[in-house]
């Protein structure tokens, strides 16, 4: 990606954050009236579920805006990793409303309350269904101009708000107009308990990027299958692999021929990178050059013998 269409992009992803941040506070103001006007369980789940919307995509705004900001000399490889600290602390709140929601569904059963007005609660639960259908259309468009992987993951959050729209729906329609009483305060525990998944997933992802997970297998041998197709390499060891935010990083050994000059060896080393830069333009890449044969004796991993598959073996001979 060049600097100019750097530049293009960035813009395109922050505007679209910001639509989701303002469609957030939309549906919540719609929703936080409609949760008031017609004392239904299940719209006061969607309505916690709207305002942790709101959060991730100040996050994911946060993130975009972020993104852009060029590594410093105190943050070599950039600040990725701060959009997985967000997500923790996004985790918490999430985690704090599922079980409020869930508590306040369970007293439901004992003390049922009548919804009101289930004809104002249904047609705000249907505009903002509209709503949420036109923000993942333009997200759309964003992602298709641009890849942002940050708008990617906001997309795929609203399009779960359909289905909590679509259950508002249902619980108020099954507790009015067809009498099943508990069908709301039912709902709004199946709310808490979506809330609660949401979270563990979305704990489970910022912990692997503040871990350094490996990426997954297929993605790491399709990186070393390309660089293995280049000219004048003879081996890769001390594979690895980890993500922050949305950039990748790997480094390995590449081995090349104890006699080629250190110009020659260069020019390799360059060829290697331009292979992966073209194959995968998101992934920043480090390159240690040793002659064929070298075996490193001071990697802390393979003394203590917990090296992940493909860590510290050779990739074949090449050229």
């Amino acid at each position: 990606m060049t600097e100019t269409e750097r530049k293009r992009v960035i813009p395109l992803a922050t505007r679209a954050a910001i639509a989701s941040v303002t469609m957030a506070l939309f549906l919540l103001g719609l929703k936080g009236f409609a949760a008031w006007h017609t004392g239904s369980v299940a719209m006061l789940g969607s309505l916690a579920d709207t305002a942790l919307d709101l959060l991730a995509s100040l996050v994911t705004l946060y993130g975009v805006r972020l993104a852009a900001t060029p590594a410093d000399h105190d943050h070599r490889f950039g600040h990725g990793k701060a959009e997985a600290l967000a997500a923790l602390f996004q985790v918490m709140l999430i985690t704090a409303s599922a079980a409020g929601i869930g508590w306040r569904a369970i007293a439901a059963f004992g003390a049922p309350g009548e919804t009101q007005d289930v004809e104002f609660g249904i047609g705000v639960s249907v505009i903002a269904m509209i709503a949420t259908f036109a923000l993942l259309a333009y997200q759309k468009s964003i992602i298709a101009r641009t890849g942002s992987v940050a708008i990617r993951a906001d997309n795929v959050h609203y399009q779960s708000d359909l289905l909590l729209n679509l259950a508002v729906i249902i619980a108020m329609m099954l507790d009015q107009v067809f009498g099943v009483r508990g069908a709301d305060p039912v709902m709004g525990i199946l709310i808490a308990l979506w809330l609660g998944w949401g979270a563990f997933q979305a704990s489970s992802q910022a912990i692997d990027q503040l871990m350094d997970k490996e990426w997954p297998e297929n993605e790491r041998r399709a990186f070393l299958d390309v660089a293995a197709r280049q000219e004048g390499l003879r081996g890769i060891h001390d594979f690895r692999t980890r993500r922050s935010g949305s950039h990748d990083f790997a480094q390995f050994h590449m081995e090349v021929a104890r006699d080629m000059t250190v110009a020659d060896a260069h020019d390799v080393v360059e060829n290697v990178e331009r292979a992966l830069r073209r194959a995968f333009p998101k992934v920043e890449v480090l390159i240690h050059l040793d002659p064929e044969g070298h075996v490193d004796t001071d990697n802390p991993l393979v003394e203590a013998d917990v090296t992940p598959h493909w860590f510290g073996k050779r990739i074949g001979n090449y050229g």
